[in-house]
């Protein structure tokens, strides 16, 4: 099969959406499938590798760092009637998404997208309440023009269906487990942080921005000392927060945006992953945190009302419940001997997820479309997961 697969964020950019998509098109490619990457030119310098196309864009308002891809549509056309994908898969809802959504439905190529971002939560974020429904509706429009819209959760799905979302489909996530693994811990690591062995080590790791809830996380750490003065706060990531809260917390240690391995052994060697935001749609860290054996404290919705069990993996929190997130982050730091237990049991929880079985669903979907379409008729989708729950 030849696919497309449509964004407007992508490595080397570091976020959860340019993570997913290319991890969504590595999948493809494993199983033997021509994929094209559509994105556009992150800098003067960007180069297209020969399976993608490079559109033009603009910077992301009030959000450093990410860019839109301005609207494509005679590209678009012009690309896929000359290599005419099989089915396109769109994964972001700027300028770029809308035209590779209309491009494909005037050549009638079958199309799904991916709710990757909550942004009528980022509204409320960036000081825009008033604009939360109309940015609800304004994704509702835009997913309703797909053929299928991917979501990572069931809670997700169920939302987006009452809100008049058509054919919402769940593709669960994995996380890569060989990866990310308690026996990456590093007590070098730790050494060079000045944190020992008896330390309590707390970790952040995802983009450092408003819509993070970050002031929380500070606050729960401050409570955190009062229990364990020689705690350390370390921060994996950047984004716009980076300075004001560097500047106004010296005893923090940031370590940037790290990756892969690295990565991983940032993850394996904290001691409590601490993660406050309540904007995610899934949240593929918090599978990090679990596979990396590190109990973990989050709100308890996207990844963490999937797979986090309260009490056994860490703790999954009432989404608004501040005082009782700060709470857990006290009691889970105090107390060494349910940290041990913790650590065996969060890699327990995620054991058993495979990337593989994503790229399989995700595989099986796109080809549901295209038979569909061929049959000139609606069809009923499902992945395995679904399959095996009903």
């Amino acid at each position: 099969m030849r696919y497309a697969i449509v964004s407007e964020t992508y490595p080397p950019e570091i976020n959860g959406v340019a993570l997913t998509v290319q991890g969504l098109e590595r999948g493809l490619r494993s199983r033997g499938h021509e994929v094209h990457v559509v994105r556009p030119r992150q800098s003067a310098q960007d180069v297209a590798a020969p399976h993608e196309l490079l559109v033009r864009g603009a910077p992301l308002p009030r959000y450093p760092g990410l860019r839109l891809g301005l609207p494509a549509m005679s590209r678009l056309l012009a690309a896929w009637k000359q290599d005419r994908p099989d089915a396109v898969y769109v994964a972001t809802e700027g300028p770029l998404g809308w035209s590779a959504l209309r491009a494909a439905r005037r050549l009638g190529i079958p199309a799904a997208s991916g709710f990757h971002t909550r942004f009528d939560e980022y509204m409320r974020d960036y000081g825009l309440p008033f604009l939360t429904g109309a940015a609800l509706g304004w994704m509702r429009r835009f997913h309703n023009h797909a053929d299928a819209t991917l979501v990572p959760t069931r809670e997700l799905a169920e939302f987006l269906r009452a809100q008049r979302f058509d054919n919402v489909v769940r593709l669960p996530r994995a996380v890569d487990t060989a990866l990310f693994d308690p026996a990456r811990r590093d007590e070098s690591l730790r050494a060079q942080w000045g944190v020992g062995e008896d330390t309590l080590l707390a970790v952040y790791v995802g983009r450092i921005a408003a819509e993070k809830n970050l002031d929380l996380a500070v606050h729960a750490f401050r409570q955190i000392q009062t229990v364990r003065p020689d705690a350390r706060f370390v921060w994996i990531g950047d984004g716009p927060a980076r300075a004001k809260l560097e500047r106004d917390n010296p005893d923090f240690l940031f370590r940037g945006v790290q990756r892969g391995q690295a990565l991983a052994r940032h993850f394996a060697s904290g001691d409590l992953f601490v993660f406050p935001s309540l904007s995610e749609t899934f949240g593929n860290v918090t599978l990090e945190a679990l596979a990396s054996g590190v109990p973990t404290v989050a709100f308890d919705y996207g990844a963490a009302r999937e797979y986090l069990r309260d009490g056994v993996h860490g703790a999954a929190i009432a989404p608004n419940d501040e005082a009782g997130f700060v709470a857990q982050c006290v009691r889970i730091a105090a107390d060494d001997a349910l940290r041990e237990s913790m650590r065996d049991a969060a890699r327990q929880a995620v054991a058993m997820l495979r990337p593989e079985q994503v790229s399989t669903d995700f595989d099986t979907l796109l080809q549901q479309l295209v038979e569909a379409r061929r049959a000139g008729a609606p069809d009923t989708l499902a992945t395995t997961a679904e399959r095996e729950a009903s």
